[in-house]
């Protein structure tokens, strides 16, 4: 099936298979001999003017210049293969592969398998410590904790289950780049490799530190247990720093094809511009819907964890305020704060990755001046409008729940419930020295 529009040719991506009648699930090829309204715009606003490779199916310039999006986040990805996740292959640049049969996934399982044997050894002996526990109940909630920090081990096969997705997600970035460099006359200029880099090495090392100081604070935290408590914490830490880059990546791409767009109708106003442009918007929000959906099992399962994770932590903690602040809560308090830390900056960049791929880029289309534009170029505009409001770019996990501002909200509100049911049931509860006040002030009375 193809699809003609000015330049751009879209070809089904398998021609054998069956067809496809989705729009998005085309790859463009261009056309050297046919001249583009892009090109126009170039030249007009000084944009460097597209040379033969780019014009003709981008091939021999494909391994220099394409995959921008997985070259600056190389090093978040990485650290996330080391620890198991990820087990994609790269046969060539832009191209990402998941197959099972490979040196990735042996590797990841044999990482699995080990970690596994420690984990199941580790919590065997929280396991033996829950059972003996004869204190006060937040002393054994308290102890429960560490046993519900050992779950982070689930995100491997959830994520092994999920490569496919990201690896289809990592393609689709490729073919927007390619879309992107036809029509703007220029790549797409993303420049945070610093920033994935420092992600890549400070939160292994924090997530570490955070473990250290638990271990230190914490009496019955042995040093052997250190261990797979590193590796876990920055398994969870690394899976944030992941979803971090992503939303930022929607939000700045966002943020550019906004301003192209806006720049081009300020020079050039005929419909193929806005066409292309429109394209170019669907495209990117189905990255942004594409973005969640291809984690939506891990990032499920993390939002309940790190709920779990700090609803636990804030109890012990306020469950010790009628005896003081010792040198015990420290761990306590820091578990608290990286949780509630990480869970806000998962739901926050979603919001905003969400709010610029579609708000700020409609507010783009209304601010734009129509009087001077033909019909036609009036036309796509208005299309375009529709188009943002017909298409949700919500960063969605799976059909569970929208990941914004909003889910923090109620997640901290139902925080509170659990809070306070638990405390009214401490409260409830008699400690030992009330306990044996009130039977020996019994046993007196019936002498």
């Amino acid at each position: 099936m193809n699809f003609s529009q000015g330049a751009i040719q879209y070809i089904d991506l398998d021609a054998t298979s069956k067809s496809r009648t989705v729009f998005l699930d085309a790859k463009p090829i261009y056309h050297e001999d046919k001249p583009t309204i892009s090109n126009a715009f170039n030249n007009r606003v000084g944009f460097p003017p597209n040379s033969a490779r780019d014009a003709f199916g981008l091939e021999s310039e494909f391994n220099s210049r394409s995959d921008i999006v997985y070259g600056i986040t190389k090093p978040i990805y990485n650290v996330l293969r080391m620890l198991g996740v990820f087990p994609f292959s790269r046969p060539s640049p832009g191209v990402t592969l998941f197959t099972c049969a490979s040196s990735s996934m042996a590797y990841c399982s044999v990482f699995f398998v080990t970690l596994m044997v420690y984990v199941s050894y580790i919590t065997f002996q929280r396991i033996q410590i829950v059972r003996t526990l004869e204190g006060r109940f937040e002393e054994a909630v308290i102890a429960y904790l560490f046993i519900v920090n050992i779950l982070p081990v689930l995100i491997i096969p959830l994520m092994w289950y999920e490569t496919r997705k990201v690896s289809n997600l990592l393609n689709q970035w490729v073919d927007f780049e390619a879309m992107y460099r036809r029509t703007a006359g220029r790549d797409l200029e993303l420049d945070f490799k610093t920033k994935a880099l420092l992600i890549a090495v400070l939160l292994p090392a924090l997530s570490c530190l955070a473990v250290i100081i638990t271990h230190v604070t914490m009496v019955e935290f042995q040093l052997f247990q250190v261990i797979p408590y590193c590796i876990l914490d920055t398994l969870t830490y690394m899976m944030g720093g992941y979803w971090y880059m992503a939303c930022e990546t929607l939000s700045i791409t966002a943020n550019i094809l906004a301003e192209d767009f806006q720049r081009a109708l300020r020079h050039v106003g005929p419909a193929a511009m806005v066409s292309e442009y429109r394209s170019l918007w669907l495209r990117l929000s189905k990255l942004a819907r594409d973005t969640g959906f291809s984690t939506c099992y891990t990032f499920t399962f993390l939002c309940l964890y790190l709920f779990f994770i700090i609803t636990l932590s804030i109890y012990g903690l306020m469950s010790q305020i009628s005896e003081g602040f010792g040198i015990k809560d420290i761990g306590l308090a820091v578990t608290a704060f990286c949780s509630v830390g990480l869970l806000f900056f998962i739901c926050d960049e979603a919001h905003y990755a969400s709010f610029n791929v579609r708000t700020k880029f409609q507010k783009k289309l209304l601010m734009a001046e129509l009087s001077w534009m033909n019909s036609d170029a009036q036309t796509e505009v208005n299309m375009f409008l529709r188009a943002t409001e017909m298409n949700p770019s919500n960063i969605n996990l799976g059909g569970f729940f929208d990941v914004n501002r909003t889910l923090f909200k109620s997640l901290l509100a139902t925080m509170v419930t659990y809070l306070v049911v638990l405390l009214q049931f401490q409260i409830s509860i008699p400690d030992d020295t009330t306990a044996m006040l009130a039977y020996n002030t019994t046993s007196s009375r019936r002498e």
